[in-house]
C-alpha cells in the first residue's frame, strides 16, 4: 500500500481554491517529483489522507485523467500515464513528428515498408488511374522508448518517388515531401474513429485488450488535388484531438454541418 502521509496540513480550507483543486494542485506536484513510483493511492487512502470527501477527491482524479497523467481501468486502480499525451487541435494540418518532440520526447520511426506498389483502391482515392504506381510508407512511430502509432502512407509515384532515397528514422513525411519533391500539402480532410486494434497490431503498439486505439484517415490534398492517403493507428492512452471553440465560430460550424446534412 502506498503511503499517502499526513496530508490535511496541506488542504487550507478557508482558500477561495476549491478543495478539489488544491488536492488535485498537491497530486500533480507529488506525480512530478517522482514521489508515486510504486503505485498510485486509491481513493480511500487519498480521502483519509486530505481528510476530504470523497467526492472531492474524484473530482481531482478526474481532472487529472483528463490531463492524461492519470489512466483509470475499469475494475483496477487508477496508475499513472507512461508518459505525457500528445495532443493534436481538431482541423489542423500537423505533423505528428513535430506534436510529440513539442511535449519533450524524442521521436523516431522502424520503417517497415518503403517501396512502389500499385493499389487500385487507393488510387482511385488519390484520383490516379488503377495502375497507377504508389510510394508506400509503413512506419512503427516511437514516442521516447514507448510505441505511438502504426502510420500507413500512399502518394502518387509520379511525384513523390525521390521519398525512397528518404530515412525516415528521425524526420516527416511532410519534411521530406517539400524538400526532395518541392509540395507542401495546403489541407485535406481526416477522420478519427476510435478502434479496437486487431491482435497483431495490439502486440506491436504494446497495448493490453483493456485499450483502445484511435484509427485516423487522412486524405492530404494540394490546392484540391489528392496527394497522399495515410491509415494512422495510434495508442488511445497517448494521443487526443481538441478542438477552441467561441459562439460564433461555434454557431458557423454547425450552421455548415446542417446545411451539409440538407443535401
Amino acid at each position: 500500500m502506498v503511503d499517502v502521509g499526513d496530508l490535511a496540513s496541506r488542504i487550507d480550507r478557508s482558500s477561495a481554491l476549491p478543495l478539489w483543486a488544491q488536492v488535485h494542485a498537491d497530486l500533480l506536484a507529488r506525480i512530478q517529483s517522482g514521489e508515486f513510483t510504486s503505485g498510485f493511492p486509491g481513493e480511500h487512502a487519498l480521502t483519509s489522507g486530505y481528510g476530504v470527501s470523497r467526492h472531492t477527491v474524484r473530482e481531482a482524479l478526474r481532472h487529472l485523467r483528463h490531463a492524461g497523467v492519470l489512466i483509470a481501468e475499469r475494475g483496477r486502480a487508477s496508475r499513472l500515464a507512461d508518459g505525457p499525451v500528445i495532443r493534436q487541435p481538431l482541423g489542423a494540418l500537423y505533423s505528428l513528428f513535430a506534436a510529440v518532440e513539442a511535449v519533450g520526447l524524442p521521436q523516431r520511426s522502424v520503417v517497415r515498408v518503403l517501396d512502389v506498389r500499385r493499389d487500385p483502391s487507393v488510387a482511385q482515392t488519390l484520383d490516379l488511374p488503377p495502375e497507377a504506381p504508389l510510394v508506400y510508407l509503413e512506419r512503427l512511430r516511437m514516442a521516447g522508448d514507448h510505441p505511438l502509432a502504426l502510420d500507413f502512407a500512399w502518394l502518387p509515384a509520379e511525384i513523390a518517388e525521390p521519398l525512397l532515397e528518404a530515412d525516415f528514422t528521425h524526420t516527416a513525411l511532410y519534411i521530406e515531401l517539400e524538400k526532395r519533391c518541392g509540395v507542401r500539402l495546403t489541407g485535406g480532410r481526416e477522420d478519427i474513429t476510435a478502434v479496437i486494434p486487431a491482435p497483431a497490431e495490439a502486440e506491436v503498439l504494446a497495448l493490453d485488450e483493456r485499450c483502445a486505439a484511435l484509427a485516423i484517415r487522412r486524405l492530404g490534398c494540394v490546392d484540391q488535388r489528392p496527394m497522399e492517403l495515410r491509415h494512422t493507428l495510434i495508442r488511445g492512452d497517448h494521443f487526443t484531438v481538441s478542438a477552441r471553440f467561441s459562439p460564433t465560430e461555434g454557431y458557423r460550424f454547425l450552421a455548415a454541418d446542417a446545411l451539409s446534412l440538407s443535401r
